[in-house]
């Protein structure tokens, strides 16, 4: 926030840093978000281009190779970008997550027009992380069945990575200047009950259908987890805050969820469950006075 100077390098550093340290993306995805959260769209997309330009000639001369870095600081800056003027704009969270899980979506399908057959290309690709003295019959069915189901992985990962960097920058918009308002923004995560209706559609083709059709939909099923795992977050944070064990509660929802990923499952089914049933309103409603 002292200048462009200093948020472009920042993005820019932090952007070549993530390649050796993949997570440290998301906070250089956050220090452009937060320009464009704060300052507006075009002073945003100036930080954008000349963190682009900064990173590709670092790139250069660390790397030796300004393209690859040029190419990474446009996939890891442009889509929050547009998340950020979204959320600036129409002052919702829950409206910026559903359009970035709608990006993953056209994305998914976009894949799949250019290639039927991604599941192909993804048992390749895989096939070469494998370590030399895996067991091969088990590793053959692993990636026979995963591969259908990269394309949506990878899109989910991504979207995530994009959300994360939208809500540290929140979070870091709301510090300087409205404390306490992302929490309150992220508690009051939401969506339409025609969106989940769309959601449960969804899964039924997947399930009922058979092929490519199939395999799209599962893919995009993946992608949707990402939207209602984020609601149910929200929903049972706001759960467990309103108990008694409540400090203690809330940090042990949010360390399970980090060690057991598998815990994601039913964090959603809630986050889908709470389009219809409006769960924090009976929560404060028990609560009330």
């Amino acid at each position: 926030m002292r200048g462009r100077m200093q948020a472009m390098i920042v993005a820019a550093t932090l952007a070549i840093v993530s390649l050796i340290m993949p997570p440290v993306s998301i906070v250089s995805s956050a220090s452009v978000a937060l320009v464009t959260l704060r300052r507006g769209a075009v002073e945003g997309l100036i930080v954008l281009g000349c963190s682009t330009a900064v990173a590709g000639l670092l790139g250069y001369f660390l790397v030796g190779n300004f393209q690859f870095v040029l190419l990474y600081g446009m996939v890891l800056w442009l889509p929050v970008w547009m998340i950020s003027i979204i959320l600036r704009e129409g002052r919702y969270l829950s409206l910026a997550v559903e359009i970035a899980v709608l990006l993953g979506v056209l994305g998914v399908i976009g894949f799949y027009l250019y290639n039927a057959d991604l599941a192909v290309m993804w048992k390749a690709i895989l096939t070469q992380m494998v370590p030399p003295n895996a067991p091969v019959v088990d590793i053959t069915h692993t990636l026979d069945v995963l591969s259908h189901y990269m394309t949506g992985i990878v899109a989910a990962a991504s979207v995530f990575g994009l959300l994360f960097g939208l809500f540290l920058a929140r979070w870091w918009q709301a510090l300087l200047y409205n404390p306490g308002g992302f929490k309150q923004e992220f508690l009051s995560l939401n969506t339409h009950p025609r969106l989940a209706l769309g959601s449960i559609v969804v899964v039924v083709i997947a399930a009922l259908s058979s092929g490519v059709l199939s395999e799209i939909a599962w893919n995009i099923t993946i992608l949707l987890l990402v939207l209602y795992v984020f609601i149910g977050t929200a929903v049972l944070h706001a759960l467990f805050a309103s108990m008694k064990l409540g400090r203690f509660m809330v940090p042990m929802f949010y360390v399970t969820l980090f060690l057991i990923p598998h815990a994601m499952l039913p964090v959603a089914l809630v986050g889908l469950s709470d389009a219809w049933m409006n769960l924090r309103n009976k929560i404060s409603n028990q609560h009330a006075p």
